[in-house]
This record gives C-alpha cells, sequence and structure tokens, in this order.
C-alpha cells in the first residue's frame, strides 16, 4: 500500500523483511511444536524493488535443522501489476529460528521420521 512507500515510491524494504520472517517462520512451525523464535538473519538479498501494486509470492525451503534450530531459505517473486503474467525474483534471505521453552531458552527438536 502506499503508506508502506519510501522516498520513490517503492515498497520498504522492512516491511519486505517482515513478510519474509513471517513467511519463513510456516516450515519450522511444522518441526518445533511450540515456541520458536527468529535468532538470525544470516543473509537478505533485496534483488529488485517491490513496487505498489505488486503481488508478491514467497517460497521457503529448509535448508539444514540441527538440534534445536531450522534454516530456512526464502525466495520471493513479484508479479508486476503493469505486467500480469510476468515474475520476477525480488528478494531471497537465509533465517534461522531456534525452537524455545516457557521460559525463552533453546530446546531441542523433537526427530521426526
Amino acid at each position: 500500500m502506499p503508506a508502506d512507500t519510501n522516498g520513490n515510491g517503492d515498497i520498504f524494504g522492512g516491511w519486505v523483511m517482515a513478510q519474509v520472517d513471517l513467511a519463513g517462520s510456516v516450515i519450522p512451525a511444522r518441526y518445533v511444536n511450540g515456541r520458536m523464535a527468529t535468532v538470525a538473519v544470516n543473509e537478505f538479498i533485496f534483488k529488485q524493488p517491490v513496487r505498489v501494486g505488486d503481488i508478491l509470492s514467497f517460497y521457503g525451503s529448509v535448508t539444514r535443522i540441527g538440534r534445536t534450530s531450522i534454516t530456512v531459505q526464502v525466495e520471493v517473486f513479484a508479479e508486476r501489476f503493469r505486467a500480469q503474467g510476468r515474475f520476477v525474483k525480488v528478494t531471497e534471505a537465509s533465517l534461522t529460528y531456534v525452537a524455545i521453552d516457557d521460559q525463552g531458552r533453546p530446546r531441542p527438536i523433537e526427530k521426526r521420521d
């Protein structure tokens, strides 16, 4: 929306980062079975600007599962408002989430079959 734009009329990078964090947390939530927290943004690359009217699609995949943490790669594609049917990668990121207990301390992730 226009309220989320910078002086150039592009969407704020911070808004995109927040959406990437939300999208990236969906996959680890299936493994963690409880509370988790984002502990690291390992890499974040803005490849193209996101413009008002773009439709964004977020794709995530697990790249590593540790004892208490899960690392996820997220790719973001924009379908341009003025060029529907054309998709361009606008952002890619790597984030690490850690399973936490009720006191906020790391806890082991249960192994899945």
